[in-house]
């Protein structure tokens, strides 16, 4: 079972190495849009990586809503329970 600080390093070594992100730039307030400067097809592919990663299989609709960087931890959060 992870927790949301292993779950937010996990999206952060992501961020890093896929996307070329500062690390100091990763905050849980941080938009992914906005702050980090995803788009939508960098969206989809961090949602595979996450799929990749957990095992389990993410529904577009359920990162439809995630604007940054807390929620998507929120919503691997609930896939590791679920």
């Amino acid at each position: 079972m992870q927790n949301r600080e292993q779950i937010l390093e996990m999206l952060s070594g992501i961020l890093v190495e896929e996307f070329e992100i500062e690390a100091t730039d990763i905050t849980l307030e941080a938009s992914l849009y906005e702050d980090l400067d995803l788009d939508s097809i960098d969206a989809v592919d961090l949602v595979i990586k996450l799929q990749q990663l957990t095992g389990k299989k993410i529904q577009p609709e359920a990162f439809k809503t995630v604007r940054s960087v807390s929620d998507v931890v929120n919503a691997i959060e609930g896939l590791i329970k679920s």
